[in-house]
């Protein structure tokens, strides 16, 4: 008779995806795993199978997470641009010095896992069309010109976003990313096509 878990599944997810997310995929290993959780590391092959599967799990929970936090900040009511600025600034001050998770694992795998690319270019064009839906209230609300061309706009703010993950991510001085953000909200707010 198998003896029943002695460890919260979820919690273990959790735990592993700080884990990743601060020291990275290939940096991380199972016997480091087993000493950050707590677990031996046939508890971990027994739940999650290996390495490389749990590290999805942690993927999918951080985009079940911190992706949802990002999109509620895009969401919320006020001035577009307001809300734009707001979200930037979060995202650079929000666990500062760790970058965004997916942003981390898709410069360190790049194309080299598909199933860890699908799961990054998932959560990227759920960014992009939070991003896009911003622009286009904007341009219903009056906040952005009428001839702003929202896909270029989106592209343009998203590719902002990746580097501004990597910048605070890579320890930049925040008031210098700061100065990008308000640089790059004054000119979608004068632009037209």
């Amino acid at each position: 008779m198998a003896r029943p878990r002695e460890f919260d599944e979820q919690d273990v997810v959790a735990r592993a995806t700080h884990l990743f997310w601060r020291r990275g995929y290939n940096a991380t290993s199972v016997r480091d795993l087993g000493a950050e959780l707590a677990l031996k590391q046939s508890s971990l092959y027994r739940t999650f199978t290996d390495k490389h599967t749990l590290f999805l799990r942690t993927l999918d929970h951080y985009r079940a997470t911190e992706s949802a936090q990002a999109e509620e900040q895009l969401n919320i009511p006020g001035p577009s641009l307001e809300v734009l600025r707001g979200w930037l600034v979060w995202m650079i001050s929000h666990d500062a010095g760790r970058g965004c998770f997916v942003v981390n694992t898709a410069a360190e795998l790049g194309t080299t896992d598909p199933e860890v690319r699908q799961r990054t270019e998932a959560a990227f064009e759920v960014t992009r069309e939070t991003l896009a839906s911003l622009l286009r209230r904007g341009i219903r609300d009056g906040d952005l010109p009428a001839t702003l061309d929202v896909d270029a706009a989106m592209e343009l703010l998203f590719t902002t976003v990746l580097g501004l993950r990597v910048r605070e991510r890579a320890g930049h001085d925040p008031q210098r990313l700061a100065t990008a953000i308000d640089f790059t909200i004054r000119t979608l707010a004068t632009s037209a096509s």
